[in-house]
């Protein structure tokens, strides 16, 4: 169990910066993973009490070893990062002094060939973070519409050849059900034009980002974990989001910047009518970023983004 040691979380010391950690306090790491972020909150409460909430059940599974010196004040959930109202409510809790969410892919799941998010490896088209969710992979890209396809492409995955790469889908599964990550990488492949094949980045990353988005419902879930977390923090807790992508990204930045104004009435009025106060301040107005040192050593984390936000 070395890798426990030498696995670096992204950005792990300006969360643990961020999150102000008191040692009586109540945190909620939402996105547990590989139990890093976790495993450093946790070595520093004393009669405070850790949350740890996953959809996975291999990381829930994982923790029991890896948290296994904290475990006095750890409790481990299997839930939905976006479900902070319902997790709170089963615990007991009327709100937590700091919350952690990052919203990358756990490495676990991105190195498990047969969780089928890899487009580097064969495996059943699967890409559930949960399990016990239906809704595959292979659902999607069998039964959703070629409308459907080229809107997720294009939105979830910023895929130039969404159209392209979407017809193609809807032409091969017409013949037989896609079912394999390769088989898709294939029909990607052949829809792309030579030039673009060419490019640095694999040809298929943008599209499994977007299947694996929609798989996972991860936009909506980013929404609803930001309007449900502000208001359960404590006065003074701390919200910290780390973000890999643009489209979250917007979300976070967009609902924080909503908590942080107050007021909602037009520019014109004269007076505020709304009433509406600022509910948080913003910790940094623009997003800390890994450092080139970080960076180096883990290419995962170039694209990361922190944000935090202060309960007032």
């Amino acid at each position: 169990m070395s890798e426990v040691f030498t696995h670096r979380p992204v950005l792990l010391d300006e969360c643990i910066d961020a999150l102000a950690i008191k040692p009586e306090g109540i945190y909620l790491d939402g996105t547990l993973g590989r139990a890093g972020h976790s495993r450093e909150i946790a070595q520093r409460l004393t009669t405070g009490r850790l949350i740890c909430v996953d959809r996975d059940d291999a990381a829930l599974e994982a923790a029991q070893v890896r948290l296994k010196d904290w475990m006095d004040r750890v409790t481990l959930v299997h839930s939905n990062f976006s479900e902070v109202d319902s997790i709170l409510d089963d615990l007991g809790l009327s709100g937590a002094d700091g919350m952690l969410f990052d919203l990358g892919v756990s490495s676990p799941q991105l190195d498990d060939a047969a969780r089928g998010f890899s487009y580097m490896a064969d495996a059943p088209l699967d890409m559930r973070m949960d399990r016990s969710e239906r809704a595959t992979a292979a659902d999607v890209v069998n039964t959703w519409s070629q409308d459907e396809l080229k809107r997720i492409l294009f939105q979830y995955g910023e895929e130039r050849y969404a159209p392209q790469i979407a017809a193609a889908i809807v032409r091969r599964r017409e013949e037989r059900p896609i079912e394999t990550t390769l088989e898709l990488v294939d029909i990607i492949r052949g829809a792309m034009p030579a030039r673009a094949l060419k490019e640095k980045q694999h040809p298929a990353k943008r599209s499994f980002q977007a299947i694996r988005i929609a798989v996972n419902d991860e936009l909506a879930s980013v929404d609803r974990m930001i309007q449900a977390a502000v208001p359960r923090l404590n006065q003074g807790g701390r919200l910290a989001v780390i973000t890999f992508h643009s489209l979250e990204d917007r979300i976070v930045k967009t609902g924080l910047a909503g908590f942080a104004k107050g007021c909602t009435c037009p520019p014109d009025f004269p007076v505020c009518v709304c009433g509406k106060k600022p509910v948080v301040r913003l910790v940094s107005r623009k997003p800390i970023l890994p450092t080139e040192e970080e960076i180096e050593e883990n290419p995962r984390a170039r694209s990361a983004k922190l944000r935090v936000a202060e309960k007032l």
